[in-house]
């Protein structure tokens, strides 16, 4: 289970639990968007996380980069636990 998913209270082993199967559990690279430029709120947070981490920002990732890099340097930030 992703830090996403047990944020969200999402259990996939139990069908009638809250977002189970859903779309927005598919992943990054599963996603039929994900080749898309990033979302403005995506490049904002993933901002914020790349100047916390001390890391480059890089502006033109696509939907499923910017998600996998905002989870990375989620876990190195400590912030979304």
């Amino acid at each position: 289970m992703s830090k996403h998913e047990h944020e969200r209270g999402v259990d996939r082993t139990h069908p009638k639990s809250s977002g189970a199967f859903s779309n927005r559990d598919k992943a990054p690279e599963d996603w039929t968007t994900g080749d898309e430029p990033m979302t403005g709120a995506q490049a904002s947070y993933l901002k914020t996380l790349s100047e916390e981490a001390g890391e480059r920002f890089d502006p033109n990732l696509s939907k499923a980069e910017a998600s996998k890099r905002i989870d990375a340097l989620q876990g190195k930030t400590g912030r979304g636990q």
